[in-house]
């Protein structure tokens, strides 16, 4: 998927890891001060990534579906956001949970950002929780 000067493409840990790092730690770890030892939880081997990089091919997004079609790890750098990047990572990791066979696609979403998955079609379940600090919130979306 493309818009402009930004495309999205799978991308896999193996291979992408430096650059899937690299949009984390700078979202997570020194944007929103997630400590680095629970970022990176060692499951990122096993699961499915999207990476949305620019013209010149630089990182500038990112996120991640696990085995059991929970999606994580949504990050868009502070200067990329607003373009639509994140929207397109979403659209393409829940494609690929639909794909898998998911009947619902679930996430966790920091409650500042439930609007925005609110327009892509997740609702909130349950109650408020903290997660690394951050208020949080359970989602889904059917997929079938």
């Amino acid at each position: 998927m493309s818009a402009g000067r930004w495309a999205v493409r799978p991308a896999v840990w193996e291979c992408d890891d430096e650059a899937l790092r690299l949009i984390r730690f700078a979202v997570f770890v020194v944007e929103q001060r997630v400590p680095e030892e629970l970022e990176w939880d060692g499951t990122d081997a096993a699961c499915e990534h999207a990476i949305a990089e620019d013209g010149a091919g630089s990182p500038v997004g990112c996120g991640r579906l696990l085995p059991d079609g929970h999606i994580g790890r949504m990050a868009v750098l502070r200067e990329w956001r607003g373009r639509g990047v994140g929207g397109a990572i979403l659209e393409r990791l829940v494609a690929l949970a639909r794909e898998r066979g998911h009947a619902v696609a679930r996430l966790n979403a920091q409650t500042h950002a439930m609007p925005f998955y609110e327009s892509h079609g997740f609702v909130a379940v349950g109650d408020e929780f903290d997660e690394a600090g951050i208020p949080h919130r359970a989602m889904e979306r059917a997929l079938r």
